[in-house]
């Protein structure tokens, strides 16, 4: 994304009049800036849901005790930083470690699948409704 941003902004300062340049400027500023605080909300709310089921399915089958499991619910906002109690084995610890991990993968994935599906329909929506003009050289 951080390749986009000079060609879009030499794009639309050279779309407007020379008059409007400044005010151009700002509407570009304010909207990518507003676009960055949503995209990254709504990422955010999707890597925590994704990371929850995944970590609900890895934990499952492992039986640990509703103290540990209410541990582990306490802490799911600190999604791959969650600290684990002292009195749980080595076993365990690292059976845990490997679903937070596993799990942390999971809606990273989801995100970055997210970010390329709109980074591929973007490119997709631009051939078809971007038109070029075409430039003369001089002979």
């Amino acid at each position: 994304m951080a390749t986009s941003v000079a060609p879009l902004t030499t794009t639309v300062m050279n779309s407007v009049p020379q008059n409007r340049v400044g005010i151009a400027s700002g509407i570009n500023n304010a909207v990518s800036r507003a676009a960055g605080l949503i995209a990254i909300a709504a990422l955010g709310v999707i890597m925590i849901h994704v990371f929850n089921y995944a970590l609900d399915r890895h934990l499952a089958p492992l039986g640990l005790s509703p103290q540990t499991r209410q541990m582990l619910d306490a802490q799911r906002a600190n999604l791959a930083a969650v600290s684990l109690p002292p009195e749980i084995s080595a076993t365990t610890a690292a059976q845990i470690t490997e679903a937070i991990d596993d799990s942390f993968v999971a809606g990273f994935r989801a995100v970055m699948l997210i970010g390329a599906a709109l980074a591929a329909a973007s490119a997709f929506v631009s051939l078809f409704l971007i038109h070029g003009k075409t430039r003369r050289t001089k002979h």
